[in-house]
């Protein structure tokens, strides 16, 4: 057997990172009451790129909400990293749960007007608890690995699109997080500030060992994945291995 590889965040690559069984999530509309995950199973590894895709309102925002600890589900399950099962803590230790460990990234970038790109970063390392001179260096190491080094002083204002996502990316990244989760992250871009931002999250996975699962109706980014899976009025379709693609194609529109 081969020799397995520890990543940068001390995890084995092909570990599981998460898992869960039987996840089941009702939204009440008027009287009735819609299920939008039926008794969904689901894990996810470290160094692994696993989409999740299906067409809108499949279930697939409202899975990566459960396995986040940011929606409770009504039914089922959620072992992620040391936490047997993410739902039975409390409120507080579930927010700290995403603080030390997950990364988000968002279609609407989610940054703040008034900061620089380097303070967006740093604001993200002071929660977790760094010093300023640690957030600082942090911070600017994670802008320059998602190639903003000269950008560091500007505000959003003054930021395309794309380099705006890789300040979320890199606000994730800093954080040197075991589980990513990305809803969307290339919809808002053109095809080559697309194919930048998927390359960030595949190296994500691979250099820094995360766990990346990314929301997408974007069958292009296919070709980035290690996984694929296909979500439908709620359930589970598909669920199919495979090799990334050494040179993938370009993400033009």
């Amino acid at each position: 057997m081969s020799a397995s590889r520890t990543a940068h965040n001390g995890h084995k690559l092909g570990e599981v990172a998460l898992e869960a069984k039987g996840l089941v999530k009702r939204f009440k509309t008027g009287r009735t009451f819609i299920e939008v995950l039926k008794s969904v199973d689901f894990d996810a590894r470290h160094g692994d790129v696993t989409m999740v895709m299906g067409p809108s309102g499949s279930g697939k925002s409202t899975l990566i909400a459960a396995l986040s600890g940011l929606l409770k589900p009504d039914e089922g399950k959620v072992r992620a990293l040391e936490a047997d099962d993410l739902w039975k803590l409390s409120a507080s230790r579930i927010d700290r749960f995403r603080l030390d460990h997950c990364g988000f990234i968002f279609q609407g970038f989610n940054l703040f007007p008034a900061l620089t790109a380097r303070q967006q970063v740093m604001t993200a390392l002071h929660y977790q608890g760094a010093s300023k001179s640690e957030a600082h260096d942090r911070a600017q190491a994670a802008l320059e690995e998602v190639g903003l080094g000269p950008k560091v002083n500007q505000r959003p204002s003054e930021m395309s699109g794309g380099e705006k996502q890789r300040v979320a990316i890199a606000r994730a990244l800093a954080k040197n997080p075991h589980l990513i989760f990305a809803d969307e992250p290339t919809s808002a871009l053109d095809g080559e500030n697309g194919q930048v931002v998927i390359r960030l999250l595949r190296r994500a996975a691979t250099e820094h060992g995360a766990a990346v699962i990314c929301v997408t109706h974007d069958p292009r980014l296919e070709a980035y994945a290690d996984r694929v899976i296909h979500i439908e009025d709620g359930r589970i379709l598909d669920d199919v291995r495979r090799t990334p693609d050494a040179n993938p194609a370009p993400l033009s529109h």
